[in-house]
């Protein structure tokens, strides 16, 4: 630790992402991108953005793409502000929403920047367990002192929060702001979004890493009331005028456009997901109920440290948490069939 660092940086644990192998002949479902390309239209409107204008900055206000999701999400603009991916979008909303000496809560098991987020910017935070069968429990997040913020479909477990739980949790927080990372909506039964128009506490963000196959653009947008968009913009702008470029704008419009493409793949993952849930049950494996691009696993005979690294030695990245709530399970992303496929034999083989 350097002598050098400001308080902010000593008191920071990093973030830890999943591993990023080099080698081309690895099967890579351990950090849930989409197994289908992006829609073609995306390639040949980013190669029309990069034969003109790259020398010129891109528009700070991004009106085109903000128009963009907004149609796609029947909302306005005003309702729309877009970032350089959805963990940016995150750290911009702890910023502008929650204050260091109120405490926030978010759930136990849930996605690992939250704790980094709230370490950095000073934020106290209470981590709410969940139920003994993974889900949020909605009245533990009743009253929170300094706002609300979780997943849904919550990350690792894929578990979903029906809307009118949701909804509950934001009746009782009215002056509070409530977050909802819907990463994974797209998998799941119904965003939260037409729940906007009447809650003023409401901000969702998204991403379009996992349906719309960009992890490697860095497109995420959040949503909500003007009052609060506004305040990310006034963030944004005092911090990064420019967040996307003009190659990444280009690229998310045409990806939010084709939207038949979208509905094709998203729906092949999804059914994906529903077969290789049934073939590991079958071979005595618990999957807990998915909505996500991905599904979280255990199995009574096999400790899970050790089935990752078998399957790692065998080319076949997954993700395992060493933490003591879900040890004893496997991330496992979905995709494509043949995929899968090579999954299960290798399961077959250790078995």
């Amino acid at each position: 630790m350097s002598k050098f660092w400001s308080e902010a940086l000593k008191r920071t644990e990093p973030y830890v992402p999943g591993e990023q192998p080099s080698q081309s002949d690895i099967l890579k479902l351990n950090t849930n991108e989409n197994p289908y390309p992006p829609s073609p239209h995306v390639v040949e409107a980013i190669q029309a953005a990069a034969q003109q204008q790259l020398q010129r900055y891109p528009p700070p206000s991004l009106d085109y793409l903000r128009e963009t999701i907004a149609a796609d999400q029947q909302l306005h603009k005003e309702n729309v502000f877009v970032g350089n991916g959805s963990d940016e979008v995150l750290a911009f909303s702890f910023m502008a929403f929650f204050d260091p000496g109120r405490p926030i809560l978010f759930p136990e098991v849930s996605y690992s920047f939250y704790p980094v987020y709230a370490q950095l910017f000073n934020i106290p935070y209470q981590e709410v367990p969940l139920t003994t069968d993974f889900r949020l429990p909605a009245e533990a997040f009743f009253q929170a002192e300094g706002g609300v913020i979780f997943p849904n479909p919550n990350a690792p477990t894929s578990v979903y929060l029906p809307l009118e739980r949701i909804e509950a949790i934001l009746q009782h927080n009215p002056d509070q702001v409530v977050i909802i990372d819907e990463a994974y909506i797209d998998f799941a039964e119904a965003s939260a979004v037409p729940l906007i128009n009447t809650y003023a506490n409401l901000l969702i963000v998204q991403t379009m890493s996992k349906s719309r196959s960009l992890a490697g653009l860095r497109v995420g947008f959040a949503l909500g009331q003007p009052e609060l968009i506004e305040g990310l913009l006034r963030l944004k702008d005092s911090f990064n005028s420019y967040t996307v470029d003009r190659l990444a704008i280009a690229g998310a419009a045409a990806a939010l456009e084709d939207r038949d493409y979208f509905a094709e793949t998203t729906r092949q993952i999804i059914a994906t997901r529903e077969w290789f849930a049934g073939e590991l049950k079958s071979r005595g494996f618990s999957v807990l109920p998915s909505q996500t691009n991905f599904v979280f696993v255990r199995h009574p005979a096999y400790e899970a440290g050790a089935l990752y690294e078998q399957l790692k030695q065998r080319g076949i990245m997954v993700r395992h948490f060493n933490k003591p709530q879900i040890k004893d399970y496997l991330r496992i992303t979905i995709g494509t069939q043949d995929n899968m496929k090579e999954v299960l034999a290798a399961l077959d083989e250790l078995g």
